[in-house]
């Protein structure tokens, strides 16, 4: 079936996003694979778009999204809740750390990722828990950094490296329920930056980060390395700021 059979477009931002729009009301679906996610302000509409996807395939109606992809969400007065607590605690079990000690931070300041060090003995497993951290920063904001440092040994980890990877996971073991709170209010933009200058010793490039909320709600985050080094802290800082630039007039 087209999207345009019943009215959708797609989206440009996302191929996945279906859109309806017409006179006032609006319908939104998300596919993933078999999975449907369907929104809009029309109760009227979005039973009409489901009788219709139920005359050309076998659905199952679900009812109010509780779960999905990994991500769970909670529903109060006040607004809506995302976490990844079950995903969190699956990861923790894969690592063999469902009983270990929490920690208060995910990074040591005390850690060097440049240290001499043996190589890990099992890089498989540091790929995987590493991208299955990669997955969880999709509701944990408070550990892009962190992630970010690990995923840069990727292709040759040492011992020193997992043990950073262990740290972060021992985060997650104290702050497991950790969740994104979305509450109704203002659609201003705001947008917060920041840079390391030449904080990794190891090649003196910087990092950039930047949060960026819809009114009070954190909408989009980044910590991720510049590509070239930056010759002061203004140049490192500029280049943050052009990074968040770009993701506010996308947004």
């Amino acid at each position: 079936m087209e999207p345009p059979a019943l009215g959708f477009t797609i989206s440009t931002a996302d191929p996945s996003l279906l859109l309806f729009h017409q006179d006032s009301i609006f319908v939104y679906v998300l596919v993933y694979v078999d999975d449907i996610l369907i929104t809009g302000n029309s109760s009227i509409a979005i039973t009409k778009l489901i009788f219709q996807l139920s005359d050309q395939f076998k659905i199952k109606d679900l009812g109010v999204l509780s779960y999905f992809l990994g991500i769970q969400a909670l529903y109060s007065n006040a607004g809506v809740a995302l976490n990844q607590s079950k995903y969190a605690q699956s990861l923790l079990q894969k690592a063999e750390l469902s009983e270990c000690k929490s920690v208060s931070a995910p990074l040591s300041t005390k850690q060097q990722s440049s240290a001499i060090s043996a190589p890990f003995s099992n890089p498989e497993l540091f790929r995987s828990l590493a991208g299955s951290l990669q997955y969880l920063t999709i509701t944990r904001p408070d550990i892009t950094f962190a992630v970010n440092c690990i995923c840069q040994f990727m292709h040759c980890p040492l011992e020193v490296h997992y043990q950073m990877l262990k740290r972060i996971l021992r985060y997650i073991k104290g702050s497991v329920g950790h969740s994104l709170h979305y509450t109704p209010g203002s659609l201003d933009l705001s947008a917060f930056s920041d840079s390391d200058w030449a904080g990794d010793s190891s090649d003196r490039r910087s990092t950039t980060g930047y949060r960026i909320f819809l009114g009070s709600n954190l909408i989009s985050w980044i910590a991720k390395k510049q590509s070239t080094v930056a010759r002061s802290s203004t140049e490192a800082e500029y280049r943050a700021l052009a990074i968040t630039t770009s993701e506010i007039i996308w947004l």
